[in-house]
């Protein structure tokens, strides 16, 4: 049985421990028995010998969980062949936790430890109690995040507790070091009251530079980022919304540059009304696109509309189709321009798509499965983008939320404002040049490093023209910093 390796992800490795009889043929017996069932076998290595037994790890590539359980099956019914664990490469990567706390100077000696700790400490804090301001220069503060959720709306899990929500925070907080250079922690609250985790984030802000809300559902997550830029003077953002939306942005306007359009004379529709559609729909307007329709399961937001409503999706209604058009999302993609899902699986066809303008292009975003499958959309559309890694045109959020707080910590902003998250948008779009666009290539990869230069510099800039900055200037040099 022949299996494509594009069949396969690097969410599923599997590495086998075995105990397998030293005779001819046994592992010959063992590989043809995985690879009839579609595994896709890496590295095969001897680890020991027991007796007249080899133990060997053999790595196998499989397509997701029910195909790994099938391939351990299949081995634990080779005779003489004694199963000794299953290992998986994604949850070995995660033992122990993926990120940790080191101190910057080394204490090796009493002077040394009188200057980090008691007494020299307290001179320090004395002056931080007299100047507050100083305490983005003598403490972890300037350049710390904290990465706040209550587990309400994980990926595409749902509602899986704080817990369980720990582990995609972690991954965050290394994006925010590896990408932006930015130390970040996450914090997992145990309520889903919007009063207590205005209360807690609050009450933990002296410690941080800003705060990333991360996978709070909505329609709360609206109220409480409202309640906490108001309350504090630090920056506070809610990526799962702006983030999204600075990223979608970003990839329309390359996007309307290979096909030959203007941003301000589309007419783009957004299909899911949750935090990341309604900032889609904010960050398009305030960019002048020409029209947006939005749509829920129940077919286009509309003022007048009564059924399915709330607030959100109010505010959705007053900001969004002047003409208030009526319908399904088939009709609101009539005569369309972009098509942008942050919805659900297979919630678009391809019927629809085929009623856009020319060209049309399509964001279906989704994650894992995107609202239609891509090589369906790349049938009928010119430029085609997803939210995963293993297709072209990735719209991922590492593009946007390790630059923008490097630029917003940089010049100690007290916000990051709508000027902000478009000057990043279009800093992400720039970084590419004209001739490098292509129908498969109109945002850049996450491991551009050019980006997080770009974005953070474009933001730093912002945020001073618009008086949200603390600093004209990034600080570069310790020396800067006056205490006396």
């Amino acid at each position: 049985m022949t299996t494509s390796s594009d069949e396969f992800s690097p969410s599923y490795t599997l590495t086998l421990r075995m105990e397998i009889p030293n005779s001819p043929g046994m592992l010959g017996q063992i590989t043809t028995k995985i690879g009839g069932v579609g595994g896709n076998i890496g590295a095969i290595d001897i680890v020991d010998s027991v007796g007249d037994a080899l133990i060997r790890d053999i790595t196998v590539n499989v397509r997701d969980e029910a195909h790994g359980k099938k391939v351990a099956r299949i081995v634990r019914e080779v005779d003489g062949v004694k199963l000794v664990s299953v290992s998986d490469k994604v949850f070995l990567l995660h033992l122990g936790g993926k990120i940790s706390v080191e101190p910057k100077v080394a204490i090796h000696t009493r002077e040394a430890l009188s200057r980090a700790y008691t007494p020299g400490v307290a001179r320090v804090c004395q002056a931080i109690h007299e100047h507050p301001r100083t305490a983005f220069n003598l403490t972890i503060k300037s350049n710390t995040v904290a990465v706040v959720t209550d587990g309400t709306a994980v990926l595409g899990l749902g509602d899986i507790g704080p817990e369980a929500a720990l582990p995609v925070m972690e991954g965050k907080a290394m994006l925010f070091k590896e990408f932006g250079a930015v130390d970040a922690f996450p914090i997992c609250l145990r309520t889903k009251d919007p009063d207590e985790i205005v209360a807690v984030v609050k009450a933990i802000a002296p410690t941080f530079g800003g705060i990333n809300l991360e996978d709070i559902s909505a329609p709360r997550c609206f109220g409480i980022e409202q309640r906490l830029r108001e309350d504090l003077e630090i920056p506070v953002f809610h990526d799962d919304q702006h983030g999204t939306a600075v990223v979608v942005l970003a990839a329309a306007i390359n996007a309307a540059k290979v096909v030959d359009k203007k941003i301000s004379e589309m007419k783009a529709v957004i299909l899911g009304t949750g935090a990341a559609g309604s900032s889609c729909a904010q960050i398009l307007i305030n960019a002048g696109i020409a029209q947006v329709i939005c749509c829920d399961s129940k077919g286009i937001i509309y003022q007048g509309r009564k059924e399915n409503m709330n607030p959100s999706k109010e505010r959705i209604a007053e900001m969004t189709n002047p003409e208030r058009i009526q319908g399904s999302v088939m009709d609101a993609c009539s005569g369309a321009d972009i098509f942008i899902g942050v919805s659900g699986p297979r919630t678009v066809t391809a019927d629809a798509i085929k009623k856009m303008a020319r060209d049309p292009i399509v964001f279906a975003l989704a994650n894992p499965d995107p609202e239609i499958d891509p090589h369906e959309a790349a049938t009928v559309a010119r430029i085609v983008a997803t939210g995963r890694s293993d297709y072209p045109n990735q719209i991922n959020n590492v593009l946007c939320f390790p630059g923008i707080f490097r630029g917003a910590l940089d010049v100690r902003a007290r916000e990051i404002n709508e000027e902000m998250k478009l000057a990043a948008a279009k800093a992400i779009a720039g970084t590419l040049r004209v001739g490098e666009l292509s129908e498969d290539y109109i945002i850049p990869s996450v491991f551009n490093k050019a980006v997080v230069r770009h974005v953070a510099e474009a933001v730093a800039k912002a945020a001073v023209e618009t008086g949200v900055a603390r600093r004209k200037r990034p600080l570069k040099d310790r020396a800067e910093v006056t205490l006396f």
